[in-house]
């Protein structure tokens, strides 16, 4: 065999894995998932071709819709937080210095938690009686109201002050962003910094003209990748700690939609249906933000 022959047969064994398990993992589960999704199939008799009846059946359920409505609510609310927050402790603790090692370990450890057990912690965390949180915030007030005068969120019985419980989970989550984004910053070249503090230049001018626009690309890819997870992060914290609810479906967004569809229920291709578009809503709404970044990519200098 000649040397080219034999690289390219290292090369091949090399992908084999990676090719094996895009077929096993991607590109079959796909395949069955957009042939299931015009089929009716419940795990019990053979599966029914019956076209785009499961889609129509989406457009008029009530359930499908306020899940679509809770996901994109998410994505939209959600998805800059956690970018914010996780670039804010990534500028606070790029440097060195005494408990900065602590801090840090501190800002990647909630990811690390196994995702049942964050949400139990956090379902304790967010009893409205005797959590914590609600505890600290009744400090100084009378009758159990806060010193505002007004009650706590209710955070597991109402419906607004639920969902924002499950975006204040997300916040915490952020532990490989945040390593992401302390590494890009702790790349950048000191020479401009050195520049900017000889032309006396503010915080604020740094921030936005030297350290905004060099990190502006690896935020782009940021905000694309967490958009595209965000139909799923929800997931366990609206299973574990809500419920879904409060009822009807304040918390039950499309992975928990589809998740009670298929398992619960077991109407397999009404959830593939859903699977689906969720999938579009995903390619949508990254080809949208795709193109805004581009469009912004001569006021950064990608």
């Amino acid at each position: 065999m000649s040397p080219d022959g034999a690289r390219r047969r290292q090369l091949a064994l090399m992908l084999a894995p990676y090719l094996l398990g895009l077929f096993g993992l991607v590109l079959l589960p796909t395949a069955v998932t957009l042939t299931m999704a015009f089929a009716e199939y419940d795990l019990i008799n053979p599966p029914r071709w019956i076209g785009l009846d499961n889609f129509a059946e989406l457009a008029g359920s009530d359930a499908f819709r306020t899940a679509l409505v809770n996901s994109l609510v998410f994505a939209a609310v959600a998805v800059p937080l956690r970018l914010l927050v996780a670039l804010a402790l990534a500028l606070l603790l790029h440097r060195r210095a005494v408990g900065v090692a602590t801090a840090r370990t501190a800002a990647v450890l909630p990811t690390a938690v196994p995702e049942i057990a964050y949400g139990l912690l956090w379902l304790w965390l967010f009893n409205p009686l005797h959590g914590p949180i609600n505890q600290l915030l009744r400090v100084g007030g009378e009758n159990g109201a806060t010193v505002f005068g007004r009650l706590p969120p209710q955070w597991l019985t109402d419906p607004t002050d639920a969902r924002a419980a499950i975006i204040l989970m997300s916040l915490f989550t952020i532990g490989e962003t945040f390593v992401i984004l302390l590494a890009a910053r702790q790349a950048l070249p000191p020479e401009v910094y050195e520049l900017a503090a000889i032309e006396d230049a503010t915080g604020w001018d740094v921030f936005r003209r030297v350290t905004l626009p060099l990190m502006a690309p690896v935020l782009g890819l940021l905000l694309l990748r967490d958009t595209i997870l965000s139909f799923q992060v929800s997931f366990v914290p609206a299973l574990v700690v809500t419920g879904g609810g409060p009822p009807p479906y304040a918390t039950t967004y499309l992975s928990l939609f589809v998740y009670r569809t298929g398992f619960e229920y077991l109407r397999y291709g009404f959830a593939a249906a859903a699977t689906l578009v969720m999938l579009a809503l995903t390619v949508v709404a990254v080809a949208l933000q795709w193109r805004l970044i581009r469009r912004r990519r001569g006021d950064y200098r990608w």
